[in-house]
């Protein structure tokens, strides 16, 4: 197998993966969106809120907001399940949970950035001008909130991707013998195509920008020709990873993989009549 990085910038990665089958590429994709762990405000305690909006609809919107949670800053941090406080009961510990506060009085728009850490600056709202409530004059929210870590196959707020996708890389080639037609260039939406007149035939733009709609075939048969052929490679594909912010695309990856490698570990334990 063979990956190659096509564009790594910011919150988003692109690469190519050959020599791998659907399975694996699949399984990548499923460990990166539910078995990455990251960290999202889980326990609200409202002290007081004036505002207009619904208890609920603040925990809810609090809970949604992308927190850092790059493997730097929660070093040290534990799954809720592995730490030994007594969190069913109200107790919180740092090993396990981040505190956050927030206190603030109308008139004024309430932002991401006005969560204040207790224990670790570090750990934060990844933007800071994401609206959480508008207070009228006099108004006021108080409250505390309680970070956790946590997997996407529980809830969408532990999910770190917004985009984690992957489709087979493209394949166009051309009948020699068959008349141009450059009518697939027009029926093109993505330009991956481009018509050379003077030499009287069309060129590829950019393949990996093909979505593979077919819309150039369907021009083709309208003309009753049958000049361009579309396809895939049926073991290379193109790998997209885009996050919230929360954590770098990279490290995504790579805790995908690991959480993967676990578990071909377990398995071969398993067949072989060990136990873990």
């Amino acid at each position: 197998m063979e990956i190659d990085v096509k564009k790594q910038d910011g919150n988003e990665m692109v690469f190519i993966v050959r020599d791998a089958e659907v399975p694996f590429v699949n399984a990548i994709r499923r460990s990166a969106m539910m078995q990455v762990p990251k960290l999202a405000i889980e326990d609200v305690f409202i002290v007081k809120n004036d505002s207009a909006m619904f208890d609920e609809v603040l925990a809810h919107r609090l809970g949604l907001t992308p927190l850092v949670s790059d493997l730097e800053s929660i070093e040290g941090l534990v799954m809720p399940d592995e730490c030994d406080c007594d969190a069913e009961k109200g107790e919180y510990c740092p090993k396990c949970s981040v505190s956050f506060t927030l206190d603030k009085v109308g008139p004024c728009v309430v932002y991401s950035r006005d969560l204040i850490s207790c224990s670790d600056s570090k750990i934060k709202p990844v933007f800071d001008t994401i609206p959480l409530l508008k207070l009228k004059e006099n108004q006021e929210v108080e409250l505390e909130a309680v970070a956790k870590l946590g997997l996407g196959k529980e809830h969408a707020k532990w999910v770190p991707t917004t985009v984690c996708a992957y489709k087979q890389y493209p394949k166009i080639t051309f009948n020699e013998d068959e008349d141009v037609d450059f009518s697939v260039v027009e029926a093109c939406p993505r330009n991956v195509l481009v018509a050379n007149k003077e030499e009287g035939k069309i060129e590829i733009e950019d393949i990996e920008n093909c979505s593979l709609c077919k819309a150039c075939i369907r021009a083709q048969q309208a003309n009753r020709s049958n000049y361009i052929n579309v396809g895939y490679h049926e073991n290379d594909f193109i790998f997209k990873i885009e996050t919230d912010g929360s954590m770098p695309p990279k490290e995504v990856l790579l805790k995908a993989c690991d959480v993967l490698d676990n578990k071909a570990d377990e398995f071969i334990t398993f067949s072989k009549g060990g136990s873990k």
